[in-house]
């Protein structure tokens, strides 16, 4: 095994016994469930506890069968401390309501949880986790019959009456597991081989493995390392190494994040960097990385190094326009954030652009239509058509390898190949701290407010929408400012195709219109 243990790795240790006491236990009162992009979220304790995931579980039980809906829910989670305990939560909560449970007995990926939605073996979801976030964070999802996240109108549903039994905890529902599983209403099964054997019809294996490339893959702690595994073995995928199997609450093996904190994110250079020195070394040409509930990637390459997500989506999706060759009428997806160079690549090849609000939700009717080629955002998530309704970050890793194995060239250079064509933008993405009351002010801002804003750094002002923050459309350029939903933090992102000091002009003048 090769270690790629290296970096700025944590020096305080995770005190897992408590954590545990303060998920059953809370010290303080638990928070009120609220649904943000994809879920509830929050740090074990009074942010997320076993009274939050009963809640959610009777809230989600109350609604089926009220609806009348019918079908098992899968419930599992990733690798994160409280994620099993989580799922057998919910599902000892479900059974009590007479509802049957598929609780697999290892951990489920997000795109698996949409993918055994759209198979038809599920009807709904129940996933335990909260992504790339710190170790003491935990959190929990529904998926309805979409396959995708919940739309805000079953979210505030949920959100209503988990709140009621929060407030009444005495009226949940729940038996013990062992009684479920003697029932039959909780039961296991093989979540592994029909994602394994589905994938294939996506992604060109014969070609990666015909290419020979030397692949280097880290599932960083995650819930992708079993499917790994199985698609290395089923697809003879001799020249791909599983580079950690490293499975850790505390996830102690990954570098610190740019601020300080363990977070599994394979977009950042920092907790990346074993990764990026395995490239540089030349032991391998390509390595991918997911995160640990596998929905989203990281990709560096031994040319390119790290290759940011605005990128890899640039690629895939020019990749997938030339080799598809797409109907007419098509769009590619991209969230608010997300580069304008999709835009222009979209534009030659003579098909639509959907831009939505920052939420996998936007994309999931778009996605299950085949109304939408690919979809993806600045975060790094993506799917593709007529696939799962969730980002899916182990599909996202091998169409990059096989793209390269196809072509025989360096996502590196296949992006600048892009920008020969359309333009190279400059773009940046900063998270600004800012007051509760800057951050309310900014809630409240409305495109009516900049109708007398001719112009930004010398560029004149095209139109500007309000649905999820504040975006600017230049001749050349755009700005955003989005409040985040969680944290005393602005998102202010900028792009433009006049370069980086025009960047720098947008980024300075923007600063100033949003107060920021």
């Amino acid at each position: 095994m090769i270690n790629v243990n290296a970096g700025k790795l944590p020096q305080t240790t995770i005190n897992l016994e408590r954590l545990k006491e303060e998920f059953y236990n809370p010290s303080s009162a638990p928070a009120a469930v609220k649904f943000g992009t994809s879920g509830h979220r929050g740090v074990l304790g009074a942010g997320f506890c076993a009274l939050h995931a009963r809640a959610v579980a009777q809230a989600v039980a109350d609604m089926h069968i009220s609806d009348k809906i019918s079908g098992a829910i899968l419930v599992g989670g990733d690798t994160r401390l409280m994620s099993r305990a989580t799922a057998q939560i919910c599902a000892c909560v479900l059974a009590a309501n007479g509802l049957k449970v598929l609780l697999p007995d290892i951990a489920v990926p997000t795109p698996v949880f949409s993918f055994e939605i759209l198979s038809g073996r599920v009807c709904a979801s129940l996933n335990g986790t909260a992504s790339h976030n710190p170790p003491q964070d935990m959190g929990l999802k529904y998926n309805p019959a979409s396959g995708g996240p919940a739309p805000a109108e079953i979210t505030a549903r949920i959100e209503k009456s988990a709140n009621y039994y929060m407030a009444n905890p005495q009226k949940i529902k729940e038996i013990p597991l062992e009684d479920a599983k003697e029932k039959g209403l909780v039961a296991a099964a093989d979540i592994i081989t029909p994602y394994v054997k589905a994938v294939g019809k996506k992604i060109n294996f014969k070609v990666i493995k015909a290419a020979k490339i030397k692949t280097a893959v880290h599932p960083m702690g995650g819930a992708s390392l079993a499917f790994y595994d199985a698609i290395k073995k089923e697809y003879g995928l001799d020249n791909l190494d599983v580079v950690s199997r490293d499975i850790d609450p505390t996830f102690k093996f990954i570098p610190l994040d740019h601020d300080g904190k363990t977070r599994m994110d394979p977009s950042s250079q920092y907790p990346m960097k074993p990764l990026l020195d395995l490239v540089a070394s030349g032991a391998y040409s390509f390595a991918g990385a997911s995160d640990p509930d596998g929905d989203r990637f990281g990709c560096a390459t031994s040319k390119g190094g790290l290759i940011p997500p605005n990128h890899a989506l640039c690629v895939m999706l020019d990749y997938l326009i030339r080799a598809q060759k797409p109907a007419a009428g098509m769009k590619a997806g991209r969230t608010l954030g997300t580069t304008h160079l999709i835009d222009k690549i979209c534009a030659a090849a003579g098909l639509g652009v959907l831009e939505v609000n920052v939420g996998f939700k936007y994309f999931v009717e778009g996605l299950s239509s085949g109304e939408l080629l690919m979809a993806g955002e600045e975060s790094a998530g993506m799917s593709l058509a007529k696939w799962v309704t969730e980002k899916d970050g182990i599909l996202a890793v091998f169409l990059l390898l096989e793209i390269m194995s196809a072509t025989g060239q360096d996502i590196a250079g296949l992006y600048e190949q892009i920008c020969e064509l359309h333009g190279a933008p400059a773009y940046a993405r900063i998270d600004m701290p800012i007051t509760e009351q800057m951050k309310s002010e900014l809630k409240k801002l409305t495109a009516a407010r900049f109708a007398s804003l001719k112009e930004v750094a010398g560029e004149r002002v095209l139109k500007v929408r309000d649905t999820d923050g504040i975006k600017i459309y230049l001749e050349d350029s755009w700005l955003l400012a989005r409040p985040s939903g969680t944290e005393a933090i602005v998102k202010f992102y900028c792009e433009s195709f006049r370069g980086p000091r025009q960047l720098d002009k947008i980024i300075a003048e923007g600063g100033k219109i949003f107060g920021i």
